[in-house]
């Protein structure tokens, strides 16, 4: 019985994907990494996600877990061919529990979709990634997503509760739960952001937030990057922690500006989308504090928005910013660091250096309240040795962060994209105990190979013995 036979008989030709087309599809996510698909298995339950990883192990191939594929890292490329189990089928929401403020939910429901659902009792889900309307709730886990509003609420692992994994040895196994203290390890937060190297999320209990009573954005612009970093940082000094601080420039503006015609002010250097929620007295508070910190770094125009209709189409304009981009060249490769707010100005000053030492076009855009930047670098993959250059902009960029304090990613997850460059945050040390952890949950090196942990994180490399020396 060949591997494509067995999981046909399993979940029938429709549900097993081997054309040429189907496996170059599949064989990438929205980042600029290519790689190899030996076959595509489209699960709709947890029983079938089992007996796929025990069909995977009698044929001694890799699983490599997949939600919506819009993830930037290349968390769900497959390096040397295997199984992609794509759970975007598994998208079923079992419970909506409005009294503990949390849901069931199948790994393929997509972000979005549940905040809808949960719309009725008051609730939503919090963590909203730009592409929340595609990406799915398995892909958020496995990446511990972030978003806009992640600022004040936090990333996807301060909104999960519980979770039900599949195993490299096929078992299920199910951590967390609504009480508020579970018993034992708090294996949750170990698989949260593992990036389908540990198992394969197949149903995950999510807390859901209450919608605030009132909300107030501000369309804040600047006559200079500097100033527009500086206030982000003035807000946070003041004590003031909004649900939202996002910073675009002047280049980003004009993209998304092409496309949306929402009247931002595509003269100014940056502009600053900030959002306070809360009651009434709070949220005019707090808008006011922002306003006197906004002035006091040279703010030049304030927008409060004058209803939901405006409020939606500026945050429209936000998370629409990577796809208006689209207009100004064929392809771009949007990145992912984080730098100490306080080292936002200086930060932001070498990003653009970096960009014209390269010669790439540099637009950004950025969750500016926790530092998380996204430099975009616009280039011509078909022009010889542009994504070369790229490649070297975006390891420079990531160093460059590291030495300012921050670290790799904010929430696209290490990947293939920033795998060897993890030296840079942790020493051997570090990566050993990484890889052993990975070892107990995944003794065969089953689960997504070759993502995360460089070579030689371990002393005995998953069975392939590494030269005397190289992690120590």
């Amino acid at each position: 019985m060949t591997l494509q036979t067995d999981l046909v008989g399993l979940l029938g030709p429709e549900r097993v994907l081997s054309s040429d087309l189907d496996r170059f599809l599949y064989g990438k996510d929205a980042g600029v990494y290519r790689g190899e698909v030996t076959v595509v298995a489209l699960p709709e339950t947890t029983d079938e996600v089992q007996e796929i990883v025990r069909i995977a192990a009698r044929h001694d191939v890799p699983v490599i877990p997949r939600g919506a594929g819009t993830g930037l890292a290349g968390g769900a490329v497959p390096l040397g061919g295997g199984v992609i189990v794509a759970t975007t089928r598994m998208n079923q929401i079992f419970e909506i529990d409005a009294a503990n403020r949390c849901a069931w939910v199948g790994p393929g429901v997509i972000n979005l979709d549940l905040s809808r659902a949960a719309a009725p009792y008051g609730l939503h889900f919090a963590p909203d990634p730009s592409s929340q309307s595609a990406c799915t709730i398995g892909g958020n886990v496995a990446n511990n997503s972030g978003g806009p509003h992640c600022l004040a609420e936090g990333s996807t692992v301060n909104h999960v509760l519980g979770l039900e994994v599949v195993l490299a040895d096929g078992e299920v196994l199910v951590t967390g739960g609504k009480a508020p203290d579970p018993v034992g390890l708090d294996l949750r937060g170990i698989i949260v952001g593992s990036e389908g190297t540990l198992g394969i999320v197949t149903k995950a209990l999510v807390r859901l937030t209450p919608n605030p009573p009132d909300v107030r954005t501000l369309l804040i612009t600047f006559d200079s990057v500097e100033d527009a970093a500086a206030t982000v940082s003035g807000i946070i000094a003041a004590g003031l922690v909004p649900a939202a601080l996002e910073m675009m420039d002047q280049r980003m503006t004009e993209a998304v500006e092409n496309w949306l015609h929402a009247g931002l002010p595509t003269d100014a250097a940056a502009i600053l989308l900030a959002e306070v929620t809360g009651d009434t007295p709070a949220v005019e508070a707090e808008a006011d504090v922002i306003r006197q910190v906004a002035r006091g770094h040279r703010a030049r125009e304030i927008r409060v928005a004058r209803d939901e209709a405006e409020r939606t189409l500026l945050w429209k304009g936000r998370k629409s910013a990577f796809g208006a981009v689209a207009q100004a060249a064929p392809d771009y490769y949007l990145h992912d660091t984080v730098v100490p707010r306080t080292k936002l100005v200086e930060t932001m000053r070498e990003v653009y250096e970096i960009g014209e030492r390269y010669g790439l076009t540099m637009m950004n855009v950025f969750h500016a309240g926790d530092g998380n930047l996204h430099p975009l670098m616009m280039f011509d993959a078909s022009e010889p040795g542009a994504l070369d250059r790229v490649h070297a902009a975006a390891d420079e960029l990531v160093e460059l962060c590291v030495r300012n304090g921050g670290v790799l990613s904010g929430e696209h997850g290490i990947g293939k994209e920033k795998r060897d460059l993890m030296h840079l945050m942790f020493t051997p040390v570090d990566l050993d105990a990484q890889a052993r952890l990975k070892e107990v949950f995944d003794p065969d090196g089953r689960f997504n190979p070759e993502k995360i942990l460089p070579a030689g994180s371990r002393c005995f490399d998953f069975g392939r013995p590494v030269p005397e020396g190289a992690w120590i």
